[in-house]
C-alpha cells in the first residue's frame, strides 16, 4: 500500500470516529436537556393519614411512702402496705401475674442535716407496685376505687413520674395501610396541582416517609390515641 493510500485510509477512519463522537455528544446533550427540563417540572406534595386507636396496654404505678426510725420496722411497714395493695388489686380482679413489686427507694433523712431542720423520723421509703395489663377497663375501674387504699392506711403519693400510662403497641399492624392512605392523599394533591397548571402527573422522582406519631386524643381520655404519619412525594409533571 502506498503512502498516499495509507493517509487516505487514516483520514477516513478519523472522520468516522469524529462523526461517532459528535453523535454521542449530541445524544448526551439531548438527554441532559430532557433531564434538566424534567427537573424544572416537579411538584412536591405531602399526604397525611390519621387514625384513632384504643390503647392495648396499661401501666399503673401505685406509689406509697413509709417513714420510720429503724430499718427493721421500716421493712415491716413496707410489707404490710404492699400486702394491702396486693389484696386490693386481687379483689378488683387483677391476676398475680399483673403485679410487679419494685425495689424500695430508702433515704436517710438525717444524713448531712443538723439542728432544728432534722426530720422527726430518720428513714423514708418510697415504694412502687406496678400493675401491667392489657385490660384497660379494669385499670380505669381500679383507679376510680383507689380511695379504698387510702382508707385502709396506705400513704399513697402522687408525682409526674408515677402517672398511669396507656400504650398502643400494635403500630406495625396498621403501618402499611396508613402509608398507602398518605401516599394516596399526596397523589390527589399532585393531580389537583397538575390540573390547575395544565399538566399531567408523571412518575415519582423522590419519596420519603415521615415518622409515625402517637398522641392522646385529649387530656381526658388517654386510653384513646391518635396515630399520624405524613408522606412527602416529588412527582414529575409532563
Amino acid at each position: 500500500m502506498s503512502d498516499s493510500s495509507r493517509i487516505s485510509l487514516f483520514a477516513v477512519v478519523a472522520a468516522a470516529l469524529l462523526a461517532l463522537a459528535l453523535a454521542f455528544m449530541a445524544v448526551s446533550i439531548k438527554t441532559g436537556l430532557l433531564q434538566f427540563r424534567d427537573a424544572d417540572r416537579v411538584v412536591s406534595v405531602k399526604g397525611l393519614a390519621e387514625r384513632e386507636v384504643e390503647a392495648d396496654l396499661a401501666l399503673w404505678p401505685i406509689n406509697f411512702t413509709v417513714l420510720g426510725d429503724g430499718l427493721d420496722a421500716l421493712q415491716s411497714d413496707i410489707e404490710t402496705q404492699q400486702n394491702l395493695i396486693r389484696s386490693f388489686l386481687l379483689l378488683k380482679g387483677f391476676a398475680e401475674s399483673d403485679l410487679q413489686l419494685a425495689m424500695p427507694k430508702i433515704t436517710d433523712q438525717h444524713a448531712n442535716l443538723y439542728g432544728s431542720n432534722m426530720p422527726p423520723q430518720r428513714y423514708r421509703a418510697e415504694v412502687t407496685v406496678l400493675v401491667r395489663t392489657g385490660n384497660i377497663e379494669q385499670i380505669k375501674s381500679g383507679m376510680q376505687s383507689v380511695g379504698e387504699l387510702v382508707k385502709s392506711g396506705v400513704a399513697l403519693t402522687q408525682s409526674y413520674e408515677h402517672q398511669p400510662q396507656f400504650i398502643f403497641t400494635q403500630l406495625n399492624s396498621i403501618k402499611p395501610e396508613m402509608i398507602a392512605l398518605a401516599t394516596q392523599e399526596a397523589r390527589a394533591a399532585a393531580d389537583q396541582f397538575a390540573r390547575d397548571a395544565g399538566a399531567e402527573v408523571g412518575s415519582i422522582r423522590r419519596a420519603s416517609q415521615g415518622y409515625f406519631s402517637i398522641e392522646d386524643v385529649d387530656p381526658y381520655t388517654p386510653e384513646i390515641k391518635k396515630v399520624r404519619v405524613v408522606t412527602s412525594v416529588d412527582y414529575i409533571l409532563r
